[in-house]
């Protein structure tokens, strides 16, 4: 059950992460991250309303607020990145953020082992590999929205760190309690910026659709922690970047170097082997 949730939820993520890419090149970044967080809340509340859940203990709600504040960075970040770089190598490097919850456990005495060593290294050369590009003057540079990318992976790190304390209190709550956290900062900023609405109904339900599909996934993530081992779990749902670049390269026709996609691979590869150790 944990292998099909973890399947699952990348997945959602995959589709939820391409329909943000295309949103945040049509809308303002805060517009798209406050309808799709809304439409999150929406999912999340009615699922908590479902299952009936107990309310989660204080600590476990201030791990879920936590991650709450730290994705909604991420997301901000994200978003802006998929908007201005290439879907195909943006994908890969915010996948990189199974290394935060590595440093975490260092932090409180755990050891990594040799394949996770190998795994950190490894993805660390296939970020650098993905992010270079050639410009007209075949000049090497940083790919734009690397940055962003990389601040990204980051705060997803911390999330899925906050997420994996407060699940056990209730996936729904603690879902439920990082959205409502998370709606507040996007809304102030997506008024204080001037807010600019989809002009069609195709608009609407691709927003719609980015909410449910990462809310959903989120909570399939949550789901297959507290059922499995979180090495598997998290292996199996670091693979949403290969659903973003076919997407990418499918319906918009994206290209990437020979290198880049090498790159690609081996920072998927350093994911995998950090998740698996």
């Amino acid at each position: 059950m944990s292998i099909l949730l973890a399947l699952a939820a990348s997945l959602a993520w995959g589709f939820a992460d391409f329909g943000a890419g295309v949103g945040a090149r049509r809308l303002p970044l805060f517009v798209v991250a406050t309808f799709t967080q809304v439409a999150g809340l929406a999912l999340a509340s009615a699922v908590v309303a479902a299952s009936g859940e107990a309310a989660p203990s204080a600590a476990q709600a201030g791990w879920a607020a936590f991650a709450g504040v730290v994705g909604v960075v991420g997301i901000a970040a994200f978003y802006r990145a998929l908007a201005i770089g290439t879907m195909g190598i943006i994908g890969p490097i915010t996948a990189t953020a199974s290394i935060v919850p590595v440093v975490y456990g260092l932090a409180r005495g755990e050891r990594p082992s040799v394949l996770q060593g190998v795994g950190v290294a490894l993805a660390v050369v296939g970020v650098v590999a993905a992010s270079r590009e050639h410009d007209l003057e075949r000049v090497r540079r940083f790919g734009a929205g690397v940055g962003l990318a990389l601040i990204a992976a980051v705060c997803f790190g911390g999330a899925l760190i906050g997420l994996s304390r407060a699940a056990p209190g209730g996936i729904g709550w603690a879902v439920l309690t990082m959205r409502a956290v998370a709606i507040p900062p996007v809304v102030g900023a997506a008024l204080l910026l001037g807010p600019r609405l989809p002009g069609s109904r195709r608009g609407w339900l691709l927003l719609l659709g980015v909410g449910v599909g990462d809310t959903g996934a989120t909570l399939l993530y949550a789901a297959a922690t507290t059922r499995g081992l979180l090495s598997v779990v998290a292996v199996l749902s670091s693979l949403y970047p290969i659903v973003l670049v076919v997407l990418a390269r499918l319906l918009l026709a994206e290209r990437v170097a020979r290198a880049q996609l090498a790159g690609v691979a081996v920072a998927l590869g350093g994911v995998a082997l950090i998740s698996a150790g």
